[in-house]
């Protein structure tokens, strides 16, 4: 028995038990005899040997630091035909294995999941083995299967092993199958979550800007905890950033954080931080609806918001760069406009209702004036142009000939013209739509 429970290297191939039916039938059918009681009241030496066959491939599947002794008990219970004693054996590993994973995900913090503030070391132990099962659910450290199939061994636990008066007996199929259960539902080496200290995470993001590691340590811990706790935890940063109270660094520790998670949202957390967004409209809470479409912005989402409300964002960003433009040291000031309507388009789409507007602003200031144009700035409208969508660049072509601005200067500048030819370089012949090629021809610099 010690050659195959001492804890192996996890490389080891197989783990290897003594063929023991030759010893332990005569030492049990002398054991009965001597008290008067018929050998059939334990298992018959065939089931006892299938049982025993097939143990070793079951425990090789525990990682070896859980074969621990109630493993052993368990297989000498196995070879003695009480497969009602092995049962509760295996049960007991389970339910160790599962405190310890509630141990490992945190006893601090499942009362801030839980609420429930007198949650300890002590209620965990005083837990029943159905509350604790409900508990490990709850803390996503078991799923739904998981739990299926432990609250059905639970209940064989309780009937048929001797931990209770049995109403009946099991054979060796029916321990094989318990067996396997807990194996795969608990005496598995699977990745264990961990809670993430709301607490400390609030009073970190309070107390100073986020260094880099100290970022990246909290994100790693949000990214280990299970998707229930990462939706409450987007949600209370959602609600850092937006409320007028919380400090500058609080408000950039908690955006910083939910940017490197904007691509992995899952569907319940996006659904939960726009009812929030839809809360604060319901309230007329104009300082926190604004900070929210600001805070789905940073993240590329507005496609979760309304189309009217994503209209408002492209066209005010486009108007402020074209009154920037307009305005008195207009080389100096559009970089970071311009920069910033580059940010909006590259994460969403823009509202078709939104395209007239963001299309005018981008080719007025890339077209530039009299002066010439920023060079600063110059790169994010290149990238803009270079991005239009075929109704995009219908509208772009379609500037000269209107009544705007930039048709004034494309018309009456020669600087003006020739960097709006250029600006026509940059869009791919194949994105004109087939009602504009004949203005694109007319624009296009010849080669």
């Amino acid at each position: 028995m010690s050659n195959a429970l001492v804890k192996p290297k996890t490389d080891l191939p197989a783990v290897t038990l003594p063929d023991v039916t030759p010893l332990s039938s005569p030492m049990l059918a002398q054991l009965t005899a001597a008290l008067g009681i018929p050998r059939n009241v334990l298992a018959e030496d065939d089931q006892i040997a299938h049982a025993w066959s097939q143990l070793p491939r079951l425990i090789k599947k525990i990682p070896p630091h859980l074969r621990d002794e109630r493993i052993v008990k368990m297989c000498v219970a196995v070879a003695s035909g009480l497969f009602d004693a092995a049962i509760n054996y295996a049960w007991n590993a389970a339910v160790v294995e599962l405190r310890d994973k509630v141990r490992r995900f945190g006893i601090n913090v499942v009362p801030q999941i839980l609420d429930d503030k007198s949650f300890d070391e002590d209620t965990l132990l005083d837990l029943k083995d159905a509350e604790l099962l409900d508990l490990c659910r709850k803390l996503n450290l078991i799923g739904d299967d998981d739990f299926f199939f432990l609250d059905q061994c639970r209940a064989t636990r309780n009937s048929f092993s001797i931990a209770h008066p049995a109403a009946g007996t099991v054979d060796e199929d029916e321990f094989l199958s318990f067996l396997s259960r807990c194996q795969k539902h608990a005496l598995s080496s699977a990745h264990n979550p961990k809670g993430v200290d709301t607490k400390s995470l609030l009073a970190a993001l309070k107390a100073t800007k986020f260094k880099k590691d100290q970022r990246q340590e909290w994100e790693r811990r949000i990214q280990e905890t299970f998707e229930a706790q990462r939706e409450l935890i987007f949600v209370m940063l959602h609600g850092i950033y937006c409320d007028p109270a919380s400090g500058e660094e609080a408000r950039l520790n908690a955006i910083a954080i939910c940017e490197s998670f904007s691509n992995d949202l899952s569907p319940r957390t996006r659904s939960a931080l726009v009812d929030r967004h839809q809360d604060y409209k319901a309230k007329g809470d104009e300082a926190r609806q604004k900070a929210s479409l600001q805070f789905f912005e940073t993240l590329g989402q507005l496609s979760l918001l309304s189309e009217a409300e994503v209209h408002s964002i492209f066209t005010s960003a486009s108007r402020k760069l074209l009154s920037v433009h307009n305005g008195w040291d207009n080389f100096h000031n559009e970089p970071p406009f311009a920069d910033r309507l580059l940010k909006l388009s590259r994460k969403n789409r823009v509202p078709e209702t939104a395209q007239a507007t963001f299309v005018e602003a981008v080719v007025t200031a890339a077209t530039g004036n009299s002066y010439g144009v920023s060079n600063a700035a110059s790169p994010s409208y290149n990238e803009m142009v270079k991005s239009f969508s075929p109704n995009e660049v219908k509208l772009m072509l379609d500037l000269p000939k209107a009544s705007t601005l930039v048709a004034s200067r494309i018309n009456s500048n020669r600087g003006c013209e020739k960097r709006f030819r250029s600006l026509i370089a940059l869009v791919d012949a194949k994105t004109v739509p087939t009602a504009s090629k004949s203005l694109y021809a007319k624009w296009v610099p010849k080669a």
